[in-house]
């Protein structure tokens, strides 16, 4: 049994969210990000509906999933980017995947049919557990952008709901 809860990710969890990211961006495999975002900049981005936190049983905020539209154009309207970041200390404890199945099911209650991704290839333990939740890599974007002084490939991964579309 998880000695977590998944909730819906509201603004008082903003502090630790921010804080989470923060990590992520700091162990330098997560994102081509080098600064968490203002929380209103994560909020604005992020779609209300789809985005969870685990809570520990202190309260503690352990990790978060999100997620953003990739257009707003019409023949896109059911596929959404994500990203699911984990604190440090909460790892291998099952939070990412409890993460990542609240985000499948809320994402496929509201028809949403593909679900996207871009990780680093050296983020091993991400794509793995992408890949053990239905997302398949589609392809290696070679040196698609720059992170601190150095080209970076991402790894392109989507979960096609077999439920929706």
């Amino acid at each position: 049994m998880n000695d977590f809860r998944i909730r819906p990710l509201h603004p008082e969890h903003a502090e630790q969210v921010l804080a989470i990211y923060q990590a992520g961006i700091d162990e330098g495999n997560a994102t081509f990000e080098t600064a968490s975002p203002t929380w209103a900049d994560f909020d604005t981005a992020k779609l209300p509906e789809h985005r969870f936190a685990a809570i520990g049983p202190d309260g503690q905020l352990l990790g978060w999933v999100a997620a953003s539209r990739v257009s707003d154009r019409c023949a896109y309207a059911g596929v959404v980017e994500h990203s699911v970041y984990v604190h440090p200390a909460a790892r291998g404890r099952g939070v990412a995947r409890a993460l990542l199945d609240a985000l499948i099911a809320s994402t496929e209650a509201a028809g949403i049919w593909t679900i996207q991704s871009g990780i680093f290839p050296e983020n091993t333990a991400s794509l793995a557990l992408h890949q053990r939740t239905g997302f398949r890599i589609i392809g290696t974007r070679e040196r698609i952008g720059r992170h601190h002084g150095a080209w970076r490939d991402v790894v392109l991964l989507e979960r096609r709901s077999p439920r929706v579309g």
